[in-house]
């Protein structure tokens, strides 16, 4: 009888991690970012509510994850954090969780030609872009220097890829500086300078350019057939 017993909990959660009717669908254009403020949730939440996937920053269209706390479950008892107000446990439906992702989602973004997407910049984001376009680019022109600067700008504002610089510098795989130390070598006047104008007057410089690579030493190819916008010294930028 105990063995019965164990078998049905372990059966229930797998289920609970991997059936769709507990799960979000994941669409063309999120991240992980995306998912977890549309659904209320830390990154760390996220991924713990998530065992079964290893890699939270490979995310696949179609994929499920699972976005609702096990005390958020439909039907069940939300749990209100202690406050001077006497209230008593509420319960959340499926309908609630849609049309707070409705509203947070219906809030109007206008980006046009005139009016150019602003991205807030910490002078530690600025000083850690500096410091990859000194490992990236210490042996290109100037131009070449700036060009690495606005392809993670570009990033940053794809719906593709996280939405804050430090996020894009250190996901998982997508610069050779980060893997290999570089990245912490202070950055020089140059690469400063460059970053500076990637922010204002040349941030149009590899237009919609989300990658670069020296086709020379690049051991992955697979950039080779994605379309070049322009080649600056050593360096090819793809869309």
């Amino acid at each position: 009888m105990l063995k019965k017993c164990i078998t049905a909990i372990a059966i229930l959660v797998s289920l609970l991690f991997t059936t769709p009717t507990f799960a979000y669908t994941v669409k063309d254009g999120d991240t992980v970012e995306t998912i977890a403020q549309d659904h209320y949730l830390t990154l760390k939440e996220l991924t713990r509510l998530n065992p079964q996937i290893e890699n939270m920053n490979a995310l696949y269209i179609g994929q499920y994850i699972n976005t609702i706390k096990p005390e958020h479950k439909i039907g069940g008892p939300l749990k209100i954090r202690k406050s001077t107000n006497t209230a008593k446990p509420e319960y959340i439906s499926e309908a609630d969780l849609k049309v707070r992702q409705a509203i947070r989602k219906s809030k109007p973004k206008i980006h046009t030609k005139s009016t150019p997407k602003t991205i807030e910049v910490t002078a530690y984001e600025k000083d850690l872009l500096a410091r990859l376009v000194r490992a990236e680019a210490q042996n290109e022109p100037f131009n070449g220097k700036v060009a690495v600067a606005c392809v993670v700008l570009n990033r940053v504002e794809s719906k593709k890829f996280p939405n804050s610089i430090r996020s894009v510098i250190y996901a998982r795989n997508q610069f050779q500086p980060v893997l290999n130390g570089q990245i912490n070598k202070p950055a020089d006047k140059d690469s400063r300078e460059a970053v500076n104008e990637a922010l204002s007057s040349k941030r149009d410089l590899v237009g919609s350019s989300l990658f670069f690579y020296n086709p020379k030493i690049a051991q992955s190819r697979w950039l080779d057939t994605r379309p070049t916008t322009l080649a600056i010294g050593r360096h090819v930028f793809k869309k």
